[in-house]
């Protein structure tokens, strides 16, 4: 099942080369069609994701050639510093000129990669030890805020350490994480979105959200990011506080996932016909359980209980949510949301969720879980 979808993502992916030129896809809007930007977006790391993806499964130059057009418009927004006072700078970098030098060792791409982790490290605010999520510094209502979606932006900034050495990044990188341990997971391992600190003394204020249902609610993107990101700093700390964090949102997830095994857009709405899903947040969440797995004994009986979620959720979406090859379409999976608080992209193709999907086909597939971290077999 798995490598007869990821053949048949590929129809869709070289149909999308020709539909998008130099252009990158962010979300569709009730149309079908995704709404393109010249790479000013937070999202489009992903298409560069997917085509990376692409071309390590099928060998297909067109996709590396895309892929390396991609690369190139990476290389010009960071030189111009377009769009980049966010903290998605690992989004966008680490699937796009990180993922290069996984691929095909490329030098130049390991370099661009470095001074994305450095723009990133921008973002640190000493006096509160966090990331800033959004906005300048002292940006009065974003200047002292933290996001859970930062933990998939830690990555570049420790593989980036470990590239040369830099302690103060990896430092960064970990502090956040505790931070973010301490103040967007709750007892009950569900989580915030988003937290606030006092920007003078640097205490800590109250959590809410930004895309969720309400401030104390669970969005089920969030909770995903939480997985998957806890997971992959285990992986680069060694902290057992993150792997058994990140198992705790896993099982929270799979507790209150629907019948049929694919998230609505927040645990905490109202599930009754017609309320908006997520599949994103279940092909993030399917990532971030694979990568656990890859941190526990092969006696656990967790490994079982991730594995069967996986299997159950994939399954569900290849066979409920996914486009299969249908040229016609131009993402991988439906019933994606942007933001249905704000009413963006309630119900759509949204390129993050078909990058996961993607990955997470791979993972099970072939073994090949990315670009968030150098891969065992030494080829980064």
């Amino acid at each position: 099942m798995w490598t007869k979808a990821i053949e048949q993502t590929l129809g869709t992916t070289r149909a999308n080369i020709s539909r998008f030129g130099d252009l990158f896809p962010h979300v569709s809007e009730g149309d079908g069609k995704y709404r393109l930007n010249p790479n000013t977006e937070w999202t489009d790391g992903f298409w560069s994701g997917i085509l990376w993806l692409s071309y390590e499964y099928s060998g297909d130059s067109a996709f590396r050639e895309a892929a390396l057009r991609t690369v190139r418009s990476f290389q010009d927004r960071l030189e111009r510093h377009v769009e980049l006072d966010h903290h998605d700078i690992g989004f966008l970098y680490s699937l796009s000129v990180k993922a290069q030098w996984i691929v095909e060792r490329d030098k130049g791409a390991r370099e661009l990669a470095l001074r994305a982790a450095d723009t990133l490290m921008k973002r640190w605010r000493e006096n509160m030890q966090i990331l800033q999520a959004w906005g300048p510094k002292d940006d009065p209502e974003n200047g002292g805020r933290i996001i859970i979606d930062c933990l998939m932006n830690l990555p570049l900034l420790a593989w980036a350490a470990g590239q040369t050495g830099n302690v103060r990044m990896a430092e960064a990188a970990r502090i956040h994480a505790d931070k973010s341990l301490r103040f967007l997971v709750r007892g009950d391992a569900s989580t915030y979105h988003t937290f606030y600190f006092d920007q003078q003394t640097g205490d800590s204020l109250r959590g809410g959200t930004h895309q969720g249902f309400k401030d104390g609610s669970t969005w089920t993107r969030g909770q995903a990011w939480g997985i998957y990101g806890f997971a992959l700093a285990y992986r680069y700390f060694g902290k057992p506080e993150y792997l058994d964090a990140a198992k705790r949102l896993a099982v929270y997830f799979i507790d209150h996932l629907p019948e049929d095994r694919v998230a609505y857009w927040d645990f905490d709405v109202p599930q009754q016909p017609g309320t908006a899903r997520d599949s994103s947040a279940s092909a993030i969440a399917a990532c971030g359980m694979l990568e656990i797995v890859e941190h526990l004994e092969a006696g656990d009986p967790q490994r079982e209980i991730f594995l069967r979620a996986v299997d159950e959720s994939m399954s569900s979406l290849v066979e409920h949510y996914f486009t299969a090859g249908n040229e016609e379409e131009e993402g991988f999976l439906r019933h994606g949301s942007y933001s249905v608080r704000a009413g963006q992209s309630p119900d759509d193709f949204v390129i993050w969720g078909d990058y996961f999907f993607l990955e997470a086909l791979m993972r099970l597939a072939k073994g090949v879980p990315g670009y968030w971290y150098e891969r065992a077999d030494g080829t980064a």
